[in-house]
């Protein structure tokens, strides 16, 4: 890596007007260690910009109810279209400069305390970011919808709205507390990074800072605009016109009655052997951008990705490992051991608890090989982010928690962030007691609803301090973030098994919790990078974080009033949209874990109680790596094996498909490697400009696409309306087995 003075200038020349008596600059010997972040962060600040303005909070709140309701409204159906807050970022430019153009600048009480004007001069840098940090509260997925989803949906049972909206909002606000906690160690530090970051730095200063175009090229604005254009008008092909180019399986058009090739070569229902995806929904949907992954995680994901979908799932399968041929290669859905769907609803009681007689009568769940084998390897990635942390961080650890009350030595950024007046720890321990105490009052005052007892709740705050480190340092260094929800569900559901709700919330509360936590401190990153007040970022993602909370669960609560049969796949019409891939999945683990029991289903009483043996090799694997690197220090590449990436690749399969896998993997190998090593001067000005680009287009269309023709069923429906053409890859193999529409063996 060169170092910092080799750098020859930074992203962008500042503008003029940025450069006051009250700026901050910092001389380019002094900037990050990290490439990555020198290259795309400005070592200069201006303290005299405002930023709590009224544009701010108007566009701000207007951006994060926005966000909110589309990302909620587009989850439930069969491609989830996650709409990012750069598309916000982009939208609010335009309204920013306009109301700084129109609202007058009239002071208001002149001369006195409470002094204040509408209009404090142009649309700026720092106004922006803040907005966009209200636009991130509204893009991020709020997970406690799915416990509200699978009650009313699956389970058909009552589930009022305010309690609903008890349970979102104190999971939300739960993860402040994690995030103050650890801020010290995921936020000061350089080596913390934050590669998805980068992508909303880069596009700040293309949209702010002046640039001269060089000649026969062109500026970052222009890139992008162009960038932009082409990804709006393309994404009508494959979110209308053509939909089969979000997964081009060639293998089934050539065997068209084979239902071996179509298992192999399926991108969404099977392994997705030379399938690929022309669609960036697809691409980026469960893994993020691939342009703003570091080539080393890149290249960990491929090779987890391989190993599970490659070799042990094709392994298993073949040589019958729990009755595998008997049921779909690649399947969420739950099965009784004759290959037929199970039925839940006859298993649970009237207080909605396991019947244990109606449970035998039935017989024990089974699973797809791959569904089953997602879970060994969830298992391994859980205990391999544990000693992986350990192994490779511990010391960095220890040395930050010995410097806590003293100085340490600090990066430019945390240099110039120590000039504004911080946020007291105080702050973050008052909001965590207080809604733990909260917590613990809604599960036991309305538990007829909730089943989780009180003491549930400290058990899932204790998994969730315990993970926020570890799993923090992971994302912040490779933008991967290992999910460990099934410990969570393992935990509660071997203490406390067959009450399903029960096992949901604790999930959330102790595992969802610490993503959101994460999710602040990315936050927090992005604040430090672009120099935004502490206290500022903090008040704007409290409030965020409750108009999010609002208009998510006003949104899941509308829909499943109105839209009939919704997630019901055996009711809904053919080719409906609303089939709630990963609220599925949801129910599924509510069923497997919290229902009947992870004892019945992977311990001692299971028939998949040999999986227990990953989480002695996701031990053991970091281990042996770190061995290796200190056997051969002078191999840099070793110490890139990161483990819990690896172990922990495909555990978003399902509701993730291979063709979102082979399609990423491919566009990460271009960007991270090929265009970073042998186009780096292309790659520090356009790559990450064109992420942005690509996710904005895509969101405008995708709206635009639904708003003309979803809400009005306008539809196509020719060759290229499937989105796959692999009709027999859900078939199962075993003779005698019989499936409506397969092929009986």
């Amino acid at each position: 890596m060169k170092s910092a003075h080799e750098i020859a200038a930074p992203l962008l020349q500042r503008s003029q007007s940025y450069q006051s008596h009250g700026s901050d600059e910092l001389t380019g010997a002094e900037n990050s260690p990290i490439e990555q972040v020198a290259l795309t962060v400005p070592i200069t600040d201006n303290r005299n910009l405002p930023v709590v303005t009224f544009r701010m909070w108007t566009l701000g709140t207007l951006a994060c109810a926005l966000l909110s309701f589309l990302n909620q409204f587009f989850w439930y159906r069969r491609e989830p279209l996650s709409i990012t807050s750069i598309s916000a970022q982009i939208a609010v430019v335009p309204l920013g400069h306009l109301m700084a153009s129109v609202i007058t600048d009239r002071v208001f009480f002149k001369g006195k305390r409470w002094e204040f004007t509408l209009n404090p001069g142009p649309f700026n840098m720092k106004e922006h970011v803040l907005i966009t940090i209200f636009a991130n509260s509204g893009a991020s997925n709020v997970y406690a919808i799915h416990i509200v989803s699978a009650v009313k949906i699956f389970y058909k049972k009552n589930l009022t709205f305010f309690v609903s909206l008890l349970v979102v909002i104190t999971t939300q606000v739960l993860g402040f507390g994690w995030a103050g906690i650890f801020r010290r160690y995921l936020v000061e530090p350089a080596a913390m990074w934050w590669p998805q970051n980068l992508v909303q730095v880069s596009l700040f200063r293309a949209l702010h800072e002046k640039e001269e175009r060089n000649k026969g090229g062109l500026t970052r604005n222009q890139f992008f605009l162009i960038a932009f254009i082409c990804s709006f008008a393309y994404y009508i092909f494959p979110g209308y016109l053509f939909p089969i180019l979000t997964s081009l399986s060639w293998m089934c058009w050539i065997f068209p009655s084979s239902v071996l090739a179509q298992q192999l070569g399926s991108g969404l229902h099977g392994l997705g052997i030379g399938a690929i995806g022309f669609d960036w929904s697809s691409i980026s949907s469960y893994l993020g951008s691939p342009l703003a992954s570091p080539w080393f995680a890149t290249a960990n994901i491929a090779i987890g990705f391989f190993l599970v979908t490659y070799v042990i799932t094709p392994v298993a399968y073949w040589f019958d490992i729990y009755k595998a041929k008997t049921f779909p290669i690649f399947s969420d859905d739950l099965f009784t051991a004759s290959g037929q769907r199970y039925n839940i609803s006859a298993i649970i009681d009237s207080r909605f608890h396991l019947d244990s007689h109606a449970y035998e009568r039935e017989g024990p769940l089974h699973l797809s090989i791959f569904f089953a084998m997602s879970y060994g390897v969830s298992f391994a990635c859980l205990t391999a982010t544990v000693v992986h942390v350990f192994l490779f961080n511990g010391k960095e650890i220890w040395e930050l928690s010995k410097s806590a009350f003293q100085e340490s030595k600090m990066d430019v950024h945390t240099k110039l962030m120590r000039k504004y007046k911080q946020v007291p720890e105080w702050w973050f321990m008052c909001i965590l007691l207080v809604n733990i105490g909260a917590t613990m009052f809604v599960c036991e005052y309305y538990n007829n609803q909730l089943q989780l007892p009180w003491w549930g709740i400290f058990l899932a705050c204790g998994l969730a301090i315990f993970f926020t480190l570890p799993v923090g340092i992971i994302t912040a260094t490779t933008n991967q973030t290992p999910a460990l929800n099934v410990i969570t569900e393992y935990i509660i559901g071997y203490i406390y098994p067959g009450f399903p709700v029960a096992n949901i919330l604790f999930k959330v509360y102790g595992y969802i919790s610490m993503k959101q936590g994460i999710t602040f401190l990315q936050d927090f990153k992005l604040g430090h990078y672009m120099k935004i007040p502490p206290r500022t970022m903090f008040m704007a993602q409290i409030v965020g974080t409750i108009i999010a909370a609002l208009v998510h669960l006003g949104t899941a609560w509308w829909l499943m009033e109105t839209v009939p049969e919704i997630c019901d796949r055996a009711m809904l019409p053919a080719g409906s949209p609303w089939t709630c891939p990963g609220d599925h999945v949801f129910y599924d683990a509510s069923v497997i874990w919290g229902l009947i029991g992870p004892r019945r289903i992977f311990g001692d009483l299971g028939y998949y109680s040999a999986t227990n043996w990953f989480f002695l090799g996701g031990a053991i694997a970091p281990l042996l790596v770190w061995l290796a690197y200190k056997a051969f220090p002078n191999q840099h590449w070793i110490r890139l094996i990161t483990m819990p990436v690896l172990l922990g690749a495909t555990v978003n399969m399902p509701p993730a498909t291979a063709v979102n896998y082979t399609s990423w993997i491919i566009l990460g190998f271009f960007s991270g490697f090929i265009a970073y090593r042998y186009y780096r001067s292309w790659w520090s000005r356009h790559n990450y400009v064109l992420s942005g680009a690509l996710d904005a287009g895509l969101a405008f269309m995708g709206v635009l696409l639904y708003l003309c023709l979803g809400m009005e069923d306008v539809s196509l429906s020719w060759w290229g309306s499937d989105p796959d053409g692999c009709p027999l890859a859900s078939c199962p193999t075993a003779s005698g087995v019989f499936v409506k529409g397969c092929p009986v063996f």
